[in-house]
């Protein structure tokens, strides 16, 4: 339950900085628990379940892009869509052997897949950048500054996402062993 209420909030969350406008800081936009959700989701979710989120996000994806931006649906969602499936499948490698050390990994490799895969899509789809190895090595030199805040906002919402849990279940513990006494 507790993976789809992080969904939930990972979804609205997108609509925040949209929200405030011009009040809202540009690294806003790229420190959002999107990542650790769908990483968390995938811990505790069969892989059959893959299509909950992808589902979820994509129609954040449109109602953004059509009633919030003003943006034409284009070929870049496609890729956008398909990180989600990955990071979720990503996620299913957790559950094996969950550690702070795996699930910083996961959450650096999501950043870095996002990174490339949402940037070759813009220099791909949209018509920026010259259709060249130099218009992709721009495109994604352009892109640098929002790729910090995604790593250091992915970090930061993966501990809290993935750690939350671990110290509600610690502290019930030290709960029931005072009652016990």
């Amino acid at each position: 339950m507790l993976a789809y209420v992080y969904l939930i909030f990972a979804v609205a969350f997108r609509f925040i900085a949209p929200v405030l406008g011009s009040r809202a800081n540009a690294s806003l936009f790229s420190f959002t628990p999107i990542l650790a959700a769908l990483l968390y989701f995938g811990y505790k979710q069969p892989r059959a379940r893959v299509w909950a989120p992808v589902l979820l996000f994509a129609a954040g994806d449109l109602a953004l892009s059509k009633l919030v931006y003003g943006y034409p649906i284009s070929a870049d969602l496609l890729f956008t869509w398909a990180f989600y499936a990955g990071a979720v499948l990503l996620g299913s490698l957790l559950k094996d052997k969950l550690s702070i050390a795996r699930v910083a990994g996961a959450s650096l490799a999501g950043s870095i897949a996002f990174f490339l895969v949402s940037n070759f899509a813009v220099w791909a789809v949209w018509q920026m950048y010259p259709k060249t190895l130099a218009g992709l090595g721009a495109c994604y030199v352009a892109a640098l500054p929002f790729f910090r805040n995604a790593v250091a906002g992915d970090l930061v919402w993966s501990a809290l996402l993935f750690g939350l849990p671990v110290l509600i279940a610690q502290s019930a513990s030290q709960t029931e062993k005072v009652r016990a006494r």
